[in-house]
């Protein structure tokens, strides 16, 4: 069949051969059009990520400090042996994956420590990691994110004075820009986001935690006119863990049998595998698509972005039981 092709992101522009040349993972479009029949007619909000534990309350240069050191390792919270999620009790509530990882944090900014700037987490050390992600589990893939915060330290401390802040400064408000928007400059200069993958000689843009921290960003303090982006609308949906089990259970996405015993059986499967890119590929192409269905069902002022039908899915499934598809990385 033909594919609508969908323009408008490097990211968007990217997927194209990952999504016409499927072998285990498929987008079903009529079901795309039925959910878009009930879900276009719900509210649909921007998120507001920082506000349950106070971040920033009227201290911008501190929220977008938190709010992108906890998303550069807002990864892999799931224990790729025993399946259990990582969760925390803290402010009098129950966390679960990556917020309870934000909650752990607020919980260490508390206690005092300098988790916002880059010097110190250049420099942190194992156990006092451990000791901030203090949960039902050992946090998974603790080694890793701790080497994601000593490389993004280091740069935050050689070039942006050790704040996240500065680095958004010294951006365009855009995300694309040629070369100086925030999500191209995120992946120039720090690795970590830099979250691309070789699919048949062509590379596929997914930019997934690049992405998610200026729409925590954006969605949080845009309103208050304390963050500025102008093209919000180049924003995909963030190809994670989570996702593609809401787009999988509504039957958006279908699945080969052999992918699906996979996941159902806790395989892990390798990052940058074809399974892996076209679980991502098609979870960012089946989104752009429910908005824009979503989209032909509302008002001129009420229509929405495609983040929005992101957290509209993460929201509702991230605490599931149903069993997500298994790959150790730091991008997502």
């Amino acid at each position: 069949m033909r594919w609508p092709i969908l323009r408008g992101s490097p990211v968007l522009d990217s997927l194209r051969p990952a999504i016409e040349n499927f072998r285990d993972v498929r987008t079903n479009i009529a079901n795309i059009v039925e959910v878009a029949g009930w879900m276009g007619y719900e509210e649909l909000p921007l998120p507001e990520f920082t506000l349950p534990f106070g971040i920033g309350a009227g201290d911008t240069k501190e929220a977008i400090d938190f709010i992108l050191v906890a998303d550069s390792i807002d990864t892999a919270f799931t224990d790729f042996s025993t399946h259990e999620k990582f969760q925390v009790d803290f402010a009098g509530q129950h966390w679960s994956d990556s917020d309870a990882e934000f909650a752990c944090l607020k919980r260490a900014l508390d206690a005092g420590k300098p988790i916002l700037d880059g010097r110190y987490l250049a420099k942190i050390s194992r156990d006092e990691l451990d000791e901030i992600f203090a949960g039902n589990i050992k946090m998974p893939m603790l080694d890793e994110k701790l080497a994601v915060l000593h490389q993004v330290g280091a740069v935050l401390a050689e070039k942006y004075d050790g704040r996240f802040h500065k680095f958004v400064e010294a951006c365009s408000p855009r995300l694309y820009d040629g070369g100086n928007g925030l999500i191209e400059r995120m992946a120039k200069e720090f690795p970590r986001f830099n979250d691309v993958s070789e699919f048949e000689g062509h590379e596929i843009k997914f930019y997934k935690l690049a992405q998610l921290g200026v729409w925590m960003l954006y969605s949080t303090l845009h309103t208050s006119g304390k963050f500025r982006l102008d093209d919000p609308e180049k924003m995909t949906a963030f190809a994670d863990y989570i996702v593609p089990v809401g787009l999988r259970l509504l039957g958006i996405t279908s699945y080969s049998p052999e992918l699906e015993n996979a996941i159902n059986t806790h395989q892990l499967i390798p990052r940058d595998s074809r399974r892996e890119i076209e679980i991502r590929a098609h979870c960012i192409y089946a989104t752009a698509l429910l908005a824009e269905e979503v989209n032909k069902l509302r008002g001129p002022k009420e229509q929405v972005i495609i983040p929005q039908i992101d957290a509209r899915l993460w929201t509702h499934y991230h605490t599931t039981s149903w069993p997500h598809h298994l790959t150790q990385t730091i991008m997502y």
